[in-house]
């Protein structure tokens, strides 16, 4: 059979269901690792379905079949996925499970990769199926994986070091701190999987997956400082070997599972958000006490130390050079006509490879123009690119990966043209940044979570009827994930995980709220943030607010004045006559008259 096409893909699955026994099967986007972001040899729902986003599940069953994603791809969705093959749910309002329980057919055998789902959600979607006396089974082999004849390879890049000078803290000290923590908690050993936890813990990067520098691997550290690394052979050279030293075990990654199966008698920690459910099936099997527990390197990851908040700032500053460049070139170029989205975001990356020691880029970028920008998490292909019309908006949300730190910064630009923005797009831009202001200014005590700073973000469009439905903020790493938990900013009701997260000193967030108009434009303004304690003279306890570690102009032609308050206007002064400070010396000639025009005050 031709695979071509989504629809044939789509058979080609419910053959082999049959050939297996099963009635049903669940896709999500992940791989052994829990992992946001996946090779491309994990890109299931991708292949299945034609879905581009970084998060979500498809269910097929023998009569109908479902894709379900959040409100960041509730339009994606719809461009790139076949309404008569799928239907469009959305969550959290419905949950896989829930709707699973609900139309999955009575006594039904629904299969699942358990090496590509956690446990708690197994648990939850057997609940919703036993209602209808079906039930949940593990496959053996992946059926879409039996019916993907081309399915990538695994990445084979080698592990690569990422030294102390960038990591501010050897591996040593930080597997005797798990090592601590193991003992005071009574276990013998902990499962790390995460693939950006792994690197953090023993400093290693990698090349696996593209935006994210990690490696394929398993780490079992146990309770005596000691820990065993599994990673393909391919994938270990001898300064990997001389980096780990003798209390690191390298063996290769088919040895994990066995591993796992000789843990019998033991206490093994397993963080049920980050681990997939084959390995606590592996451990309980084994007659291993399975413990449940956030992964102990999480915290601290979040946590900068002060070298790697050095780095972000290092990082940070080259990169805003980079987009200063950029959006110079934009506003010369584009009002004459010819540049796209897609050249944008081209010509937008050889502006940060010519800043120096860019890796890759931390995630693609979200180059979207006119209704494009109107798609929070949208991705540019050569079908859907549009040009960058004059008289419009235009929106890019763009990162990079430097070993010293990772960068995320969103702009939303006027392109020039025979007429002004409208008051309607003034209005809503400028209640954006009221917002964004609002967050950067923000003064909190210890112990405050995520949850309670995002209405600071949103009072501004909510007092005229407007929202954006998407996080106001996520952690990000050091030159690791450019999503990192486990804290984050935005609306808690849903027990949206990470907005209960204590934000801590060294943490570093984004701040970026947005407005969305279907069809016509999109607006964000996006800065990376780093929580730093704060003195206050005869303060009662601790404080903390916000150091903004991303320098960029802000659109000044977007600005609405009247609305904004003498505190917004200084700091809008500050921050520019910050900008031209860290970025100025960075630029020259016509790029950097440009930047003095764009940073002068405000009267």
């Amino acid at each position: 059979m031709l695979m071509n096409t989504h629809e044939n893909r789509l058979k080609a699955l419910r053959e082999e269901l049959a050939r297996q026994g099963l009635d049903g099967f669940v896709i999500p986007i992940s791989d052994e690792h829990m992992s946001e972001y996946v090779g491309a040899y994990a890109q299931r729902l991708g292949w299945l379905t034609g879905f581009g986003g970084s998060a979500g599940t498809a269910v097929v069953l023998k009569d109908r079949a479902a894709i379900f994603v959040d409100g960041r791809y509730t339009l994606q969705v719809r461009e790139q996925v076949d309404g008569r093959l799928y239907e469009y749910v959305g969550v959290p309002q419905t949950p896989v499970a829930k709707w699973l329980g609900a139309h999955a057919p009575e006594g039904a055998k629904i299969g699942y990769d358990a090496w590509l789902h956690g446990p708690r959600w197994v648990a939850a979607a057997s609940r919703a199926l036993a209602a209808r006396k079906a039930r949940l089974v593990a496959v053996e082999r992946n059926p879409v994986d039996a019916v993907w004849a081309d399915r990538p390879a695994p990445s084979p890049a080698p592990a690569i070091v990422h030294p102390d000078s960038f990591a501010g803290e050897a591996s040593e000290a930080k597997r005797a701190a798990v090592a601590e923590w193991l003992t005071s908690n009574g276990l013998d050993a902990v499962v790390v999987s995460a693939l950006d936890s792994i690197a953090w813990l023993l400093n290693i990067r990698g090349a696996d997956v593209d935006r994210t520098p990690v490696a394929l691997s398993f780490v079992l550290a146990r309770a005596d400082g000691t820990a065993e690394l599994f990673i393909a052979e391919e994938k270990v050279t001898p300064e990997l070997r001389q980096h780990l030293g003798n209390a690191v075990a390298i063996r290769p990654r088919e040895a994990f599972v066995p591993t796992l199966e000789g843990l019998s008698g033991l206490k093994v920690g397993v963080d049920p958000e980050r681990t997939v459910a084959a390995v606590s099936a592996a451990l309980g099997a084994a007659g291993a006490t399975v413990v449940e527990a956030m992964d102990p390197t999480v915290l601290p990851k979040a946590i900068k130390n002060p070298v790697e908040q050095e780095g972000h700032r290092a990082a940070q500053a080259r990169d805003a050079a980079a987009m200063v460049r950029f959006l110079h070139w934009l506003s010369v170029t584009a009002p004459q006509g010819g540049v796209t989205e897609l050249s944008a975001a081209e010509r937008l990356q050889q502006f940060r490879q010519m800043s120096g020691d860019l890796r890759d880029l931390s995630f693609d970028t979200i180059s979207g123009a006119g209704p494009n920008a109107a798609i929070p998490h949208y991705r540019v292909s050569e079908e859907s690119s549009l040009p960058l019309e004059p008289s419009s908006v235009y929106l890019v949300d763009s990162g990079g990966q430097y070993p010293d730190g990772t960068t995320d910064i969103t702009r939303t630009v006027w392109v020039d043209g025979p007429t002004e923005p409208s008051a309607e797009v003034c209005d809503r831009f400028t209640r954006v940044l009221k917002g964004h202001i609002a967050l950067a200014r923000a003064v909190f005590p210890q112990g405050t979570v995520g949850g309670q700073l995002d209405t600071l973000a949103r009072q501004s469009l909510w007092h005229a009827g407007l929202d954006y439905a998407h996080g106001t903020g996520h952690g990000v790493g050091s030159f690791l994930s450019v999503h990192e938990g486990p804290q984050r900013i935005g609306k808690s009701a849903g027990g949206q995980a990470g907005t209960d997260q204590e934000l801590l000193a060294g943490m570093i967030l984004s701040n970026e709220p947005g407005y969305y108009k279907s069809g016509e434009y999109g607006i964000r303004i996006e800065n990376l943030v780093l929580v730093e304690r704060r003195e206050i003279d005869g303060a009662e306890g601790e404080y903390l607010g916000f150091e903004t570690l991303t320098h960029v102009p802000i659109e000044r032609r977007l600005l609405n004045h009247a609305i904004l308050e003498p505190g917004e206007i200084a700091w809008w002064n500050a921050y520019h006559a910050r900008v031209l400070e860290i970025v100025g010396p960075q630029v020259e000639g016509e790029v950097l008259a440009w930047l003095q025009e764009q940073c002068a005050p405000l009267g």
